[in-house]
């Protein structure tokens, strides 16, 4: 499931991302936390919509839709995936980029 949750931010972030312009991933393992932040250059997406960008049906500022693409149910997936595994995810965007970043707790390991 984990993996449909990142298929899915990933999907997202190629379909808005300019022609020609990168996709940012980055994976990070700190402490007790690993995080995944997916990054695109495309159109930023305002706070009031932010706040509620993770709801089911829910369409941002028409700048990101595509008429025939997308039921808006793709970002509460990607919520409902990572809760359900203890992490949680969350986004901000500004003129450089849209970020999506997933938090994991990091897989406790006993060494004997």
């Amino acid at each position: 499931m984990i993996r449909r949750a990142l298929s899915n931010l990933l999907s997202n972030a190629i379909r808005y991302a300019p022609r020609g312009r990168s996709v940012t991933v980055l994976l990070n393992l700190v402490a007790d936390k690993a995080s995944v932040c997916i990054a695109n250059p495309g159109p930023i997406i305002t706070p009031e919509h932010l706040t509620h960008i993770f709801e089911r049906f829910y369409r941002p500022d028409s700048s990101r839709q595509r008429s025939s693409e997308g039921s808006g149910l793709g970002l509460a997936i990607v919520k409902t995936i990572v809760e359900a595994h203890g992490g949680r995810v969350s986004a901000s965007s500004t003129a450089d980029a849209t970020q999506f970043e997933v938090v994991f707790p990091a897989a406790q390991r006993s060494i004997r």
